[in-house]
Parts: C-alpha cells; sequence; structure tokens
C-alpha cells in the first residue's frame, strides 16, 4: 500500500459573500498536497444532507481521495465575513457532522500506511472528534511526520487541548495572531515573536516551528538555530481563505520530496500567494507551481 499524506479533521462549506465554497483546513491541506502527485488523504464526517453530497462529489471532480463516513448531523457550515482586505472573521454552526468524526476500520488502515497527517485544534471542541483523532494520531507510524497546524477559531480550544496536540507533533504551524494568543495562555511575557518560537521549539521539541505573518512574511524556525525568512509576494488578494492550508500542503509536499526547508518554504510561499488570488480555498494550481 502506498504510504499517504493525511488531513484529518473538520469539512465544512465557508459561506462567502458570493455563496458556498466547499472548504474545512484538513481538506484543503489534502487537496493541496494532492496537487504535487501525492497520494492524499482527507479524513471527516458529513451529513446524511445535500450539502454533504456536494462535498463528496466535489471531492471526486477535484480527483482528491477521501474516508469522510455520513453521519446524522448536518455537514458544517461557517459563515465567513471578509474585511476590507480579504481577511475572514468566522463563525461555525455548533453540532454538526465532523464533532462527531467515527474512528472507522478504514481510517486505522490507512493511519497505519500514513506518512505526513496534518490536524488541527478546532475539530477538537467536541470530545467525540478529539477522541477519534488521537486514535488516528496514536495508530500512526513512529516516522510519520506529525504537523499540527494550531488554527485556533472562536473558543473552540483551551490550553489543555493545545499543550497535549503540540506534545504529540513533529511540526508547529502558526500565525502571529496565534502565537499571540498562546504566549499569553502559556505565560511567556516579554519575549519578541522569535524567542517565543524558539521556547516553542525547544519545550516540546519540534523538528521546526513554522510561524506565518500575512503581508509581513513567515518563518521556519529549526532546532539547530537556523531561521529561513521568506517576504510574502505583494498580490492582487481575492480573499485569504485556505491560504495557509495551501502554504502547509506545499510545505509538506516539498519536505516529503527530498526538498530542502529553504526550497520548501519558497514553494509553499508561492502557493500561498497564488491562492490569495483567487476566490475559494480550492483553486486549481498553474503547472509551474505543482512541479517538484
Amino acid at each position: 500500500m502506498t504510504r499517504q499524506i493525511i488531513g484529518l479533521g473538520e469539512v465544512l462549506y465557508d459561506v462567502l459573500p458570493e455563496g458556498a465554497k466547499l472548504g474545512g483546513a484538513p481538506a484543503n491541506f489534502a487537496y493541496h498536497a494532492s496537487q504535487f502527485g501525492f497520494d492524499a488523504i482527507a479524513v471527516s464526517a458529513v451529513g446524511n444532507d445535500a450539502l454533504g453530497d456536494q462535498a463528496l462529489k466535489t471531492f471526486d471532480n477535484n480527483g482528491l481521495k477521501y474516508i469522510i463516513p455520513r453521519v446524522s448531523y448536518p455537514t458544517g457550515t461557517v459563515k465567513v465575513s471578509l474585511d476590507e482586505e480579504g481577511v475572514p472573521t468566522y463563525t461555525f454552526t455548533p453540532e454538526v457532522a465532523w464533532d462527531h468524526i467515527p474512528f472507522t476500520p478504514e481510517m486505522e488502515a490507512v493511519a497505519k500506511q500514513a506518512r505526513a497527517v496534518c490536524y488541527g485544534s478546532l475539530a477538537q471542541r467536541s470530545e467525540s472528534s478529539r477522541k477519534t483523532i488521537r486514535q488516528f494520531l496514536d495508530a500512526t507510524p513512529a516516522d510519520c511526520l506529525k504537523i499540527f497546524d494550531i488554527n485556533l477559531r472562536g473558543n473552540f480550544y483551551n490550553k489543555e487541548i493545545l499543550h497535549e496536540n503540540m506534545l504529540l507533533a513533529d511540526i508547529l504551524k502558526i500565525n502571529d495572531e496565534e502565537l499571540v494568543t498562546v504566549s499569553r495562555m502559556f505565560d511567556y511575557p516579554g519575549l519578541d515573536m522569535n524567542e517565543k518560537c524558539l521556547l516553542l521549539l525547544r519545550r516540546y521539541h519540534f523538528k521546526m516551528v513554522v510561524l506565518t505573518c500575512g503581508t509581513n512574511g513567515s518563518y521556519v524556525f529549526m532546532p539547530d538555530g537556523e531561521t529561513s525568512f521568506m517576504s510574502t509576494p505583494k498580490v492582487e488578494v481575492a480573499d485569504t481563505v485556505g491560504a495557509g492550508d495551501s502554504f502547509t500542503g506545499a510545505f509538506t509536499a516539498c519536505l516529503l520530496s527530498g526538498k530542502t526547508i529553504r526550497e520548501a518554504h519558497e514553494c509553499a510561499v508561492k502557493v500561498s500567494a497564488f491562492v490569495c488570488t483567487q476566490k475559494g480555498a480550492m483553486p486549481k494550481l498553474p503547472e509551474n507551481l505543482r512541479t517538484l
């Protein structure tokens, strides 16, 4: 069996001003990793409803594999409001399908073959899906690359959940606003941004910490003291929905293909900049960006 890249967690519809677009960070991640030729799978749950039908059809049309059971809750939706710069604010519907992801034998079989898995905090707002995510991670091989894309939303997280998930991860992906929140929560006062990332790197023994700062660039911090910085290209922004997930998907695909951290970082920046120029979270990348 081919070893896969897994996006684990929520599948939902981003309800944008111009209509509903399929998204959810793990599915976005898997979709973008798959565009680099990797066998990527989205793992989640949808409802027995029209949106659930539409979600699976969209994945089929985009060639994205999935393990997404149908459950007796509605398919997830989130209302997305965009400010003048295209930056989103999210309002999530409670008690939806991705709050109740079952851990199935098919999921366990895929977990045992996973080459990389990306997961976040949002799908762990419910005990049911949090348990499934933990079971999935526990079933992965020792050399599976575990990426915790922290993805803080609303009040759907706490210190205990973040601490437990960071202990499980090889890579932490976080943005500058989330870093401020985590620093306050973990009582890291008086430190600058770099020092906070290095402290997290050492405390949790990460292989790297990836920090994105929107238009102010992005960083990759490594245990040997090396840091990769890339400025953010200036582009005409349509919206930023899914840009961070495309960054993580491209970065992971490049790492697994043998690229250096610097090369993977550069590719991720270019991909996420392109996604910002498109509407929705799952645009098709042009050929020049998909060539490894």
